[in-house]
């Protein structure tokens, strides 16, 4: 069963520690903008949000890329980049609708989260759990289970 990175975004504090790590862990220096994580935050609402590649199924990055440099491993559940074709047109930035998709301005490429090879470490270090990797399985009956709670709460009113 393929597992998904999902997001509980009122569980975020906004501590950023998942870009903190993704960056150790990626690049071997504490450094957001190199993360393939990034903490949003909406200022009125006091709404924070982790964005990151949501590994789609049929990736538009993909179908734009004019070097084919972009893939999906379905092993993993992921969607990857050959760093070896990117040629840094920037692309995939353009045509991604969620902004899952990073530039490392030093080496002219793209990043995105590659889910640590099926082993996230944002999720380990995400204290409040607002960062989870499940099996798709158990996020189909969680959201089943938030609509069915939506609409009881509603009748009881």
């Amino acid at each position: 069963m393929p597992k998904v990175l999902t997001v509980e975004p009122e569980n975020c504090t906004g501590c950023r520690i998942c870009e903190l790590v993704c960056s150790v862990n990626k690049e071997g220096a504490s450094n957001p903008m190199h993360s393939r994580i990034h903490t949003i935050k909406w200022e009125m609402e006091g709404f924070y949000a982790p964005m990151f590649c949501r590994q789609c199924e049929d990736p538009l990055c993909a179908a734009v890329c004019p070097v084919n440099a972009i893939s999906r491993d379905d092993y993993y559940a992921r969607v990857v980049v050959n760093e070896e074709q990117c040629i840094g047109c920037r692309a995939c930035i353009t045509a991604c609708t969620f902004g899952g998709v990073g530039f490392d301005k030093e080496r002219h490429k793209t990043i995105r989260c590659d889910l640590c090879d099926g082993d996230p470490v944002c999720v380990k270090y995400c204290e409040t759990h607002a960062l989870q990797f499940v099996d798709s399985e158990t996020l189909q009956i969680r959201k089943q289970r938030a609509a069915a709670e939506k609409i009881y709460r509603r009748q009881a009113v």
